[in-house]
């Protein structure tokens, strides 16, 4: 009996404990999930979610199961399918955004620079023209006057040949040359009839007679070298424009895609819209993103380095103002030294060519001859006549020095886009204030902590060991392969440039020959530049007045060579000159 009783009230007790522990269990479990009910409110992704513009439709008040996110952890969530689409489109969206916004200061200095470059280098060549046209008219009058077509075609096919017109500057200064022996040997000959076959055999002898002393040489060196540099520099300021506003139109693969939805916006599936992504963690997840714009800047440093010696050669120490004061009067010392040669260079021609029939106009070759010399005589560079707005000169080398500032502030921006594709992904994670500081307190793809992989480097074939975005490194990005054969032509251009040379663009008719100056287009020539060697679109100068003009001056004169391009080469002031004229 004692014994029963014994075991009842321990029974008692048992039970009393185990209703205690049970209550207890009950109350720390309310607690709990009075606290999770707390923790899993949606109100601060609601709030982040409405904010990007998005309506709160789908947006759930408490997290819900995550077993529908594709992307995003599947566990508890304030995300919907619906919300996850939205925020990877999202993401795109700001990848796209965040390219062209770091590279929008490159790609306008592009655009303003050749702007700027191109309107200076116009204006100096219209100022020259001008300049020259003024100071024969006043030195050697109606003679000047009945034979200037012949300087104003030159400064025609200048014109074109800067554009982009099929111009051999050599060859179009030879026949330059050969034109003003023509005139001058007519007018030093003038009781002489000459047939168009007999002035031919005239010009063959041009070489051998030197009758205009080393003038043509020294001019034709510097024309060409001029003009090559600057036509090449303005139109790889061109390539640089239009290939940066190609590759900063970011090519997105999906998984790119799932990537940046994994790193900007998952937080917001868990609950955390404010915390960022670690900074090694943006950076593996850019430099997948941007693997392929990577892999341009190697090509890309090459050109930048090409534009930057050419454009030393604009603003070297011999320079357009060292040469451009002595182009009117070194033209009239040619003429001079025609008239003082001119006995010696008649005879040789009558020996080589016949004893010419004598003119049926009864003028004395005294008298034309008296006449001819007191007009070609070259004035001082304290004679030059002046205009109202002061002399050419003064205007010439003001828009010279305007230019020259031009170029060296290309230059320095030049130096600042060296590298710019292969630290994109850097500069967005830093700059763009993308990327946490704190190290501990960030996103590192799956919750708040540490972020542990290795930073991948750039370039397609490094994102094989990528732990962030999967990538086919065996299938690079078309387009961006497009722009490497753009920018190769264009930097064998500007290299070839600084050593003088000018190699042809693309022309059917002369099956890849390259050993003209010119660009090798038919008749009608515009501005337009199609590289060989590239599938890269058609490179354009974008000056459509010009291409009128251009075609205009196609009806008027060949594409080929011509004696107009010669004619230009000495009235324009040679800037960028490689030798002084003494």
């Amino acid at each position: 009996m004692w014994r029963t009783h014994q075991y009842l009230k321990i029974s008692l007790m048992c039970a009393m404990w185990r209703l205690r522990v049970i209550l207890c269990t009950l109350s720390v479990l309310s607690l709990s999930s009075a606290g999770e009910s707390k923790a899993r409110s949606c109100s601060e992704v609601r709030q982040a979610y409405s904010a990007k513009g998005f309506s709160l439709l789908h947006a759930p008040h408490q997290e819900i199961s995550g077993e529908h996110l594709r992307v995003c952890p599947k566990g508890y969530t304030c995300c919907t399918s619906e919300m996850e689409d939205k925020l990877s489109q999202q993401s795109k969206h700001e990848l796209e955004l965040m390219v062209e916004n770091s590279s929008y200061n490159m790609r306008t200095t592009f655009i303003s620079r050749h702007k700027k470059f191109d309107e200076f280098f116009l204006e100096l060549l219209d100022n020259s023209e001008k300049s020259l046209n003024s100071m024969f008219t006043k030195t050697y009058g109606k003679l000047y006057m009945q034979n200037s077509e012949v300087f104003q075609d030159l400064f025609t096919e200048l014109k074109r040949y800067y554009t982009g017109g099929n111009v051999n500057l050599e060859e179009m200064l030879n026949d330059f040359w050969s034109r003003l022996l023509e005139r001058m040997f007519q007018l030093l000959n003038s009781q002489y009839h000459f047939t168009d076959d007999y002035l031919e055999c005239v010009t063959k002898y041009t070489d051998q007679l030197k009758p205009f002393g080393d003038v043509p040489r020294k001019l034709k060196a510097q024309v060409t070298k001029a003009f090559i540099a600057a036509r090449t520099f303005v139109q790889g300021l061109m390539v640089g424009r239009e290939v940066a506003n190609r590759v900063a139109k970011v090519n997105i693969v999906p998984a790119c895609v799932r990537a940046l939805t994994q790193m900007l916006y998952c937080p917001y599936c868990r609950g955390m819209p404010g915390l960022k992504p670690c900074h090694n963690y943006c950076y593996n997840v850019m430099r997948g993103c941007l693997a392929n714009q990577a892999d341009l800047d190697t090509e890309w440093n090459l050109f930048i380095d090409a534009m930057l010696a050419v454009a030393d050669r604009l603003v070297g120490p011999v320079n357009i103002e060292a040469v451009i004061e002595p182009i009117d009067i070194k033209i009239s010392e040619a003429i001079m030294t025609m008239q003082d040669n001119s006995m010696q260079v008649s005879a040789k021609v009558f020996q080589e060519c016949g004893q010419p029939k004598p003119s049926s106009i009864g003028r004395s070759a005294r008298g034309i001859s008296d006449s001819f010399g007191s007009r070609y005589r070259p004035f001082t560079p304290e004679q030059r006549p002046t205009t109202a707005a002061g002399t050419s000169l003064d205007r010439l080398r003001a828009v010279w020095k305007t230019m020259q500032h031009s170029v060296i502030d290309i230059k320095d921006k030049l130096l600042e886009s060296k590298r710019f594709w292969s630290k994109l992904p850097d500069d967005i994670c830093a700059e763009s204030k993308l990327s946490a500081s704190d190290e501990e307190q960030c996103w590192n793809s799956h919750t708040k902590g540490r972020y542990f992989p290795e930073v991948v480097k750039e370039g397609l074939t490094n994102q094989v060991n990528n732990p962030e975005v999967i990538l086919d490194i065996t299938r690079p990005d078309t387009l961006i392969r497009q722009q490497i054969m753009t920018l190769r032509v264009m930097t064998n251009k500007l290299k070839n440039a600084y050593n003088g040379n000018d190699i042809s663009f693309q022309d059917s008719s002369d099956e890849g020959s390259s050993s003209g100056s010119g660009s090798g287009c038919s008749d009608g020539c515009t501005t337009e530049f199609v590289f060989v060697g590239t599938e890269a679109p058609v490179i354009g100068a974008d000056r459509s007045d010009e291409r009128a003009a251009a075609a205009a001056a196609g009806q008027s004169f060949s594409c080929g060579p011509s004696t107009m391009l010669v004619m230009g080469a000495l009235t324009f002031p040679l800037w960028a000159a490689q030798t002084q004229w003494r």
